[in-house]
């Protein structure tokens, strides 16, 4: 058996060879087309690009925020600035272990443990490559115990910038308000952009009223960094080229405050629960706000724990709690010279009038009998009279005469009911009864009649009508001009950080309310004055000895609980505070050329009206109307002495 040979076919390989040879060799160029492609692509086409991807490696983008504007009292005295402070703040995208990070800071108590969650929040819902502040104004010791570790924390910076002071600390907290950390709330109702490197926004009052104007627009610079994300001077033998566009710093204000009247007030009240607003009656500036007790607005702005926030929030004396925007109480008989007006209007008395006054007034369809604040009444007195002597029993009279609604129609021309449209948020609207009022106030059948006896209550300013301090001193200011209204303001200026020009805010004018007989102004407002300065007046002891100035006012006492016309009126030290009358007063000067009204509310004083209240309005209206020798002098001449704790029952 023969064995097969296979011979070798050289050419047949040689042709394979060199197929493959080709294919291989396409291959190969083709590759090398395209990472010569990839090249070029990358470093002529998309050029621009990936050096600028390459400068961020080294140069890290740093937002500056801008300086928050300054606000002024009206004679350019400072009430909010800005102060040097150190804040630690964190880059997410350069801490390797964010959750790690921020427990090591609450071991070294630069931070609190149960701000953490919040604090990681706050991080996340930023940008990667943004500066947060986590720690507001650390203090030495703060920062030379970061500054041993600081190598422990890669991202967390100390940096310095300028935070929210104010000099004055709680000098009128709730007409400036506060700043304080950034909320989710905030976050969807602000540009984020512009709060890049800032913690703080305007929470109340001005600051946030105006947080536009105040807080600016950030801006930026770059800064040379190397692998570890350290700031540097230089990388190799070159300067990188930085840029550095500066902050546009925000508006400041100028508001209608003034000072001097505003610390007089405060330090009037000091001590007690209440409320003072001034208004000048020819524009509606507001020269006071003042609600007290009140608080350091500084503690926001350098960052609250849970325990300081909790320890203003709950303390039953409510420091954060704006009495003169939001507190509502029954103006008592500051009221009865508006409805003297409306009692004129609709013609139900005419100013020389009488009604005997017995002490005592009852009517058929009116339910019990009511009594005067004066034991044996005031004898007869006509609307004057009736107003200087605050006689109850006169003004339960007229309001039967004119009933619910034309009551409330009328009050409602001076803005009682509703908001007086000042330049703040949280004004409350108080409450001005009506038979429409109470349908709508109550759901139950049963409970939306209106009853005559409803009518007489109203007619002294008790019963269900309700006004803050601020609609008391509108609506007063309105009185003392002769109807002629002004909007309530806060700002009169905003001046121009880039150019120093102040742009004036002009007055706003509201519908002036307009009597059938121009007069009955003058027997609203003599009334008034008698109150003060007539012998017979409620306020004349407690005022004396009077001022240089004519002045006009009403004082009021608003009952908390009612006393049964069986019972023994109470003196104030038999009573528990909380059970204590509110005590008001209202007031303008000078009467015949009025440059401030005043309204003046003390809840659960130790004194009425006119003896408590009264003496209070008084100093504001001297601070304001008299130089600092005069008032100097007039003090020197009244003996020194506090209010007295009076009857109940005084006016």
């Amino acid at each position: 058996m023969h064995s097969s040979i296979r011979l070798k076919d050289l050419r047949a390989e040689q042709e394979l060879f060199e197929q493959r040879a080709m294919i291989a060799a396409i291959i190969m160029t083709l590759a090398l087309g395209a990472v010569i492609a990839r090249l070029v692509w990358l470093q002529v086409v998309r050029y621009d690009y990936y050096v600028g991807e390459s400068q961020g490696n080294r140069i890290r983008v740093e937002p500056i925020p801008a300086n928050r504007g300054l606000i002024l009292d009206r004679n350019g005295l400072p009430l909010a600035t800005n102060t040097p402070s150190f804040q630690l703040e964190v880059t997410r995208e350069q801490v390797p272990d964010l959750d790690a990070t921020l427990a090591g800071l609450a071991e070294m108590n630069l931070i609190d443990g149960a701000d953490i969650a919040r604090i990681r929040k706050d991080i996340r819902g930023r940008r990667s490559f943004d500066s947060v502040p986590i720690k507001l104004q650390l203090t030495e010791v703060e920062l030379a115990r970061f500054a041993a570790r600081r190598h422990h924390f890669p991202g967390v910076e100390i940096v310095p910038r300028l935070t929210r002071y104010y000099p004055l600390g709680s000098s009128s907290v709730h007409a400036l308000g506060y700043v304080a950390a950034i909320s989710e709330e905030d976050e969807k109702n602000l540009d984020m952009a512009r709060y890049a490197g800032t913690a703080l926004t305007g929470k109340s009052g001005v600051e946030r009223a105006y947080e536009s104007e105040l807080h600016g627009y950030p801006g930026v610079r770059q800064l040379l960094v190397n692998a570890q994300g350290r700031r540097v001077e230089r990388i190799g033998r070159a300067d990188a080229p930085l840029e550095t566009r500066q902050p546009i710093a925000g508006n400041d204000l100028i508001l209608t405050l003034d000072l001097r009247v505003q610390q007089a007030a405060e330090e009037a009240l000091r001590g007690q629960r209440g409320a003072a607003v001034a208004i000048d009656p020819t524009n509606g500036d507001v020269l006071a706000f003042v609600s007290t007790p009140a608080f350091d607005p500084n503690l926001f702005a350098r960052g609250l724990t849970r325990p300081q926030y909790l320890a203003l929030t709950e303390d039953p004396a409510r420091p954060m709690y704006d009495r003169a925007l939001r507190g509502v109480y029954p103006p008592g008989s500051t009221i009865k010279p508006l409805f003297a007006l409306a009692a004129l209007e609709y013609g139900v008395v005419t100013p020389h009038d009488t009604r005997y006054c017995r002490g005592m007034w009852s009517a058929p369809g009116y339910g019990r009998a009511r009594r005067d604040w004066k034991k044996g009444g005031h004898g007869s007195v006509d609307l004057e009279k009736a107003i200087a002597t605050s006689c109850d029993v006169y003004f339960f009279d007229i309001a039967r005469s004119m009933g619910i609604d034309r009551m409330a129609a009328f009050l409602s021309r001076f803005g009682v009911g509703s908001a007086t449209g000042i330049d703040i948020e949280g004004e409350r609207l108080g409450i001005l009864p009506s038979t429409e009022w109470k349908k709508r106030a109550y759901k139950r059948p049963e409970l939306q009649v209106w009853f005559p006896g409803d009518t007489i209550s109203v007619g002294i300013g008790q019963g269900q009508m309700l006004l803050t301090p601020l609609q008391l001193a509108h609506a007063t200011a309105t009185l003392s001009a002769r109807g002629a209204s002004y909007k309530p303001r806060m700002v009169r200026a905003i001046r121009d950080v880039r150019t120093g020009q102040s742009r004036e805010l002009p007055p706003v004018a509201l519908p002036p309310v307009v009597t059938t007989d121009p007069a009955a102004w003058d027997f609203a407002i003599a009334g008034m004055v008698d109150v003060v300065n007539a012998p017979f007046g409620t306020a004349r002891n407690a005022l004396s000895p009077l001022p240089t100035y004519k002045m006009a006012g009403k004082s009021g006492t608003a009952q908390v609980f009612t006393v049964a016309i069986t019972e023994r009126m109470r003196k104030v030290h038999e009573l528990a505070e909380h059970l204590r009358d509110h005590a008001l007063f209202v007031a303008f000067a000078p009467a015949d050329a009025p440059k401030i009204a005043v309204a003046v509310v003390v809840e659960n004083a130790p004194g009425a009206g006119s003896g408590f209240a009264g003496p209070i309005a008084r100093r504001i209206l001297d601070t304001y109307l008299l130089t600092p020798a005069q008032l100097a002098e007039q003090d020197a001449k009244r003996k020194p002495s506090k209010p007295v704790a009076l009857p109940a029952e005084r006016e």
